[in-house]
């Protein structure tokens, strides 16, 4: 690292056996949904994957590349390597990465246990010996609709195959015959898979594998069919093309399941059996939904480093790292010798520029991964990957960013995530943009998203430093009247000013104590706050408020989140009406501050309108932690309770010393219509035109940036 690039040491040259990397930043494989339904790739993967390499990572790793195509596969659009026609496919995808100075490896897989997709299809599981029953609590927070897409891909009840010595050796042929394709079709190596619970890893564990013969019993015998397909792969494609494994540093909640102890042997073993590089993840035994957030797909940040450094003091062959790595602990990490490569793949579907920016040492232009897990969750529904906060992700093909036709005045009314956005690519078309924004800040509804949820304000902090660096006009504390925006002659309107939120006909609802979500929104980011100050506030709360607004307090998240620790105009038992996403995020801010939390929800599947893993987090933090009651028919609200009737038809009441209307919020086109007068074009985007929270900001008004 440099005094003046501290990111410097991730873009030193480094070697994985016979390959020369330019840089140790590494796209990490996932499944992505993004070939065809035939197995093939074609051009949606083909852009995807030239993306990534033009935006400067040293090594992309293509994901679960089947090798037993249709067989052994978990996902409807995987990618198959199993036969010979796949490969001209893969070839062209090959070629276009090579086109930037990039470099491709194919990830070798069969998925083993977790093959769905021969569930469906009424095909065989492959298995080392039975596997143990599962007993999951993670389907109840699935909405009907989702229920339906994902139980069809599972079908009936699973045929299993616990695979004798003959199936081992097809097993090991499938791989070794993967590689000479993936060799073939100019990959410039293979990672083979032997981790996530897939076949090789079901065979490496000992929870999972309780074979009496050669493969199963002590380690030796369980890494045994890695360790032939290791050798297999080899002398199918030539001591000069680079092999290596990914391995499970450990599988959580899995008792008896693999070690950290058992990873570091294991690693021992496959480096003398000559594999080139380790990389290391882990995985969990997955009995509730925020268990998938522990492993594989890691919530804490950089919780599977320790993994890659205890291989890393074992082994001669370089390691990677992955599981939420920031782009600084990278650095610190490569520099102090504990791996050799990170690799990234959240980030990447994010922005796909990342390497580029980072050696350019511009951290704040990197659009950020907020942690949404919007992704992943596409995946339980048999959809293609996507991403809440770039909406070309898997559309690299079909929605690029070119120059306008006839550049002209785009005038954006509202400075939130979806103004920004559609602001931010008008410019990159050569368009004149000129934001208009009625309160001092930017954010909107995205800045008290980013209390709730901090992830969230990684994305605010990006969008306001686009506004600064870029040719956008910002106007604070601008109303966009319509003889305003006449005078600023535009070619076209975009309205970007959000929802509006209409208080419940709830008895009792205009109470002191009662706060709508707009009311807590405005007054924590002093947003036209004065009214609300004096209707809800006593005289030291006042006085408390008036004293942070001189401080500027409630212009800096991290402040508020501080100060919102000590402070807040809410009681000790706070009841929030309403069980969606704001409801549910509001309710997670509050029990971390303390705060005894019921949630009333109307139907039987709160928090639909979160993705679905982030869902399963959010709804276990609430109740593990607070109170969530579904169906619940809110009647009443008092000075001391909410009255409501349960599905039973028992009347109920919840105490409280504060509550909060997290519910009503609709569609607001009404700014739209005034400025339809102007006699040019008007666009409504976010949600004032359609509920869609932080994606549906983001992508419409990156929709409306490419078109306008």
């Amino acid at each position: 690292m440099t005094a003046t690039n501290p990111y410097s040491v991730l873009f030193t040259p480094a070697r994985i056996g016979p390959l020369a990397l330019k840089n140790r930043l590494v796209m990490a494989p996932m499944g992505d949904n993004f070939a065809e339904a035939d197995g093939f790739c074609t051009e949606r993967i083909q852009a995807y994957y030239e993306a990534r390499a033009k935006g400067g990572a040293g090594l992309l790793i293509m994901g679960v590349c089947s090798v037993a195509y249709p067989s052994g596969t978990a996902e409807p659009f995987q990618v198959g390597i199993s036969r010979d026609d796949f490969i001209p496919g893969l070839a062209e995808l090959t070629r276009r990465v090579h086109r930037h100075g990039g470099k491709i490896a194919a990830q070798l897989q069969h998925a083993g246990k977790t093959a769905v997709r021969d569930i469906a299809d009424g095909r065989e599981l492959w298995v080392p010996s039975m596997p143990p029953a599962a007993a999951r609590d993670i389907f109840g927070a699935l909405t009907h609709e989702e229920m339906a897409r994902f139980v069809s891909s599972v079908g009936g009840k699973p045929r299993i195959r616990v695979m004798d010595r003959a199936d081992i050796a097809q097993m090991i042929e499938w791989f070794a015959s993967a590689a000479a394709r993936a060799k073939a079709a100019g990959f410039d190596g293979v990672e083979i898979h032997g981790a996530h619970s897939y076949v090789l890893a079901g065979f490496l564990s000992p929870y999972y594998n309780r074979r009496d013969d050669e493969y199963g019993g002590p380690l030796e015998n369980r890494a045994r069919i890695l360790i032939e397909t290791i050798r297999a792969v080899r002398e199918r494609t030539g001591g000069d093309f680079p092999v290596w494994v990914r391995l499970d540093g450990a599988e959580l909640h899995t008792p008896g399941g693999i070690t950290l102890e058992d990873a570091v042997e294991t690693a021992k073993l496959v480096e003398a059996a000559g594999v080139d590089a380790i990389s290391m993840s882990a995985y969990a035994t997955i009995k509730r939904g925020s268990d998938f957030t522990e492993a594989p797909l890691v919530q804490q940040p950089g919780a599977f480093i320790d993994y890659a450094t205890a291989v890393r003091r074992a082994v001669g062959v370089p390691v990677m790292a992955v599981g939420r790595i920031e782009p600084e602990l990278a650095a610190q990490g490569i520099a102090r010798g504990d791996y050799d490569f990170v690799a990234m793949a959240r980030k990447m579907l994010a922005d796909p520029d990342i390497a580029i920016k980072l050696e350019q040492n511009r951290p704040q232009d990197v659009r950020p991964c907020i942690y949404c897990y919007a992704c992943v969750s596409e995946i339980f529904i048999n959809e293609r990957v996507k991403c809440a906060v770039n909406a070309a992700t898997g559309h690299e093909f079909e929605q690029p960013i070119v120059p306008a036709q006839t550049p002209g005045h785009v005038v954006v009314v509202g400075g939130g995530p979806a103004g920004m956005e559609a602001a931010r690519v008008a410019t990159l078309r050569g368009h004149r943009v000129t934001l208009l924004e009625r309160s001092e800040r930017l954010g909107g509804t995205l800045f008290f998203a980013a209390l709730a949820y901090p992830e969230n304000g990684r994305l605010l902090d990006y969008l306001v430093e686009q506004m600064k660096t870029s040719k956008v006009d910002v106007r604070l504390n601008t109303a966009a009247t319509p003889a305003l925006v006449t005078s600023l002659q535009p070619t076209a309107i975009v309205v970007a000013t959000g929802a509006r939120r209409a208080a419940p006909n709830i008895p009792g609802a205009t109470q002191a104590h009662v706060w709508s979500g707009d009311e807590l929104r405005r007054l924590m980011t002093n947003d036209n706050a004065e009214p609300i100050v004096r209707e809800k506030l006593s005289l030291a709360e006042r006085a408390l408020f008036k004293a942070g607004g001189m401080l500027r307090v409630t212009n800096s998240k991290e402040a508020i989140q501080g100060l919102s620790k000590l402070w807040m105009p809410l009681g000790k038992r706070v009841v929030i009406i309403g069980g969606g996403l704001v409801g549910l995020e509001l309710a997670e801010f509050l029990l971390a501050r303390g705060r005894a939390v019921t949630v009333l929800e109307a139907s039987d599947k709160p928090g639909r309108e979160l993705s679905i893993v982030r869902r399963w987090r959010v709804l276990e933090a609430v109740e593990d932690h607070g109170t969530l009651h579904r169906q619940a028919d809110v009647r009443e609200i008092t000075g001391r309770d909410v009255v409501w009737v349960d599905a039973d038809g028992v009347t109920q009441r919840s105490p409280a010393d504060s509550v909060v209307l997290a519910v009503g919020a609709q569609p607001d086109d009404s700014v739209a219509r005034q400025l339809a007068q102007c006699g040019v074009p008007v666009h409504a985007i976010g949600d004032g035109a359609v509920l869609g929270y932080i994606e549906g900001a983001m992508h419409s008004g990156n929709r409306i940036g490419r078109t306008v």
